[in-house]
């Protein structure tokens, strides 16, 4: 009843924001995503709707069919890379933009007020093959003229059905790694952020001696990376890797990257030879996404994995096997360099993972507002962050504190888990990325509510 009501809501505003009443939607390969889906189209459809079900599909094929069948609106229902139990919606309709907090908040009053606006003339339509047309139009490009060895990991999800054979169509040689779907993920999570898949894509590339191992998340927006010598590759750094590849080929290339990312956006000697812009924006896709469509830029980066390209690359939104093109087209680039090479060519930073603390969805703006002060008033104080004066606050989302030296850490709220995110990079040591690290976690820890980290240092 919940997702049908979300469904008169949706059905409602999109056409109260004048979209008209089309909308696309598919589904991801859990075992309840179906059902969640009927639901919703039972919803969409009581509000006038014109329903358009590509079925199962991943987050990108929802939004290419807005492109491709010529629909304003798509709600996608997937719950990406979380685990079972859990579910969501991602949802527009102003391609390839998704809800921002305005239609977010707007949706929500619609729903928990009963303000649907329940019409007749709703419509369902089944698009037959969709996935095959999806296949089709990212294979429709030249094929790679260097041979790549690609290890193609899909953790069991739902990119499975797509990933490999794309990959295969452009030229590569393909060896598939958890390919299969399965929607009670026996081996890990499909998270190529998460360091059990990029362990065990580590270990299938020295297996099988391949060029590079390109992993999935399970609606197949996301793409991580692990290079030709096993070493895993956080995605800010194969950001900075393609915006050095894409600004060779475009003049004066604009990107945008989330306040997690890696600073070497701003101070990479390439980069800067090459005319090439960072703007740092708030993480999440949604915004993101819209930062590149506002600025129009080429490309943006997030260090979860979510990369989005304009034309002449992509259409805009986010696609994990838009990336793993980008990153064969990269290799394709530079024939007598291995992904290693092109690694070892950045220059040396020393970053964390992701690490997220535990804390409820209801107090964690609260904790962080808290964290905000204290820092603020730490450094008006003339106090130092980890034995370092600290340079510039960043608080676009969260804080991002930067020392003298460069050494920078971030502390924001997860905008899906009911936890807080917690990043470190220092230029120059391990013991300096540690030393920030301590230095924000005992700030965290002034404030009860913070909870275990899933991972640490």
């Amino acid at each position: 009843m919940g997702v049908r009501a979300i469904g008169m809501g949706l059905g409602t505003l999109i056409q109260e924001l004048g979209a008209g009443p089309e909308i696309v939607t598919g589904h991801d390969y859990r075992s309840y995503s179906k059902a969640i889906q009927s639901a919703l189209i039972m919803g969409l459809m009581a509000a006038g709707a014109k329903v358009k079900d590509i079925g199962l599909a991943l987050s990108p094929t929802a939004y290419y069919a807005q492109f491709a069948l010529d629909v304003p609106s798509v709600a996608m229902v997937t719950a990406s890379h979380n685990d079972n139990g859990w579910s969501g919606i991602k949802m527009g309709c102003e391609r390839p933009l998704t809800f921002g907090p305005d239609e977010m908040s707007r949706l929500k009053e619609i729903v928990l007020n009963g303000e649907w606006q329940l019409k007749s003339g709703g419509t369902y339509e089944f698009v037959e093959n969709f996935q095959e047309q999806y296949i089709a139009h990212l294979a429709d490009r030249p094929k790679l003229k260097r041979k790549i060895k690609v290890i193609a990991a899909c953790g069991n999800g739902t990119a499975g059905a797509f990933a490999p054979e794309v990959l295969r169509r452009i030229g590569c040689e393909v060896v598939e790694m958890d390919a299969t779907l399965d929607h009670t993920f026996p081996n890990y999570n499909p998270n190529p952020e998460d360091m059990v898949m990029l362990h065990a894509m580590r270990d299938k590339i020295e297996a099988e001696g391949a060029d590079v191992a390109l992993g999935f998340d399970g609606d197949g927006d996301r793409c991580g990376v692990v290079d030709n010598e096993g070493e895993e590759i956080f995605a800010d750094k194969v950001g900075v890797m393609l915006a050095r590849d894409i600004s060779a080929l475009h003049e004066s290339s604009q990107f945008v990257v989330d306040v997690k990312s890696t600073g070497l956006f701003l101070t990479d000697p390439v980069l800067k030879a090459q005319n090439a812009t960072t703007d740092y924006w708030k993480t999440g896709h949604s915004y993101i996404k819209r930062r590149v469509n506002e600025l129009n830029a080429i490309a943006g980066f997030e260090k979860s994995g979510h990369f989005f390209f304009n034309q002449p690359i992509g259409l805009g939104y986010d696609d994990g096997i838009v990336t793993a093109l980008a990153v064969c087209d990269m290799l394709d680039r530079n024939p007598d360099k291995s992904m290693a090479d092109l690694r070892r060519d950045l220059p040396l930073t020393f970053g964390s993972p992701t690490m997220s603390p535990t804390c409820a969805d209801e107090v964690k703006y609260d904790v962080i507002e808290r964290v905000i002060a204290r820092i603020t008033s730490m450094v008006e104080a003339g106090e130092n962050i980890g034995n370092h004066a600290v340079k510039e606050l960043i608080t676009v989302n969260g804080i991002r504190v930067v020392c003298d030296d460069g050494t920078w850490g971030l502390i924001r709220a997860s905008s899906n888990t009911p936890q807080l995110v917690v990043v470190v990079e220092s230029p120059i040591s391990e013991e300096r990325k540690k030393e920030m690290f301590h230095a924000l976690d005992d700030i965290l820890r002034e404030n009860d509510e913070v909870g275990d980290y899933n991972q640490s240092l």
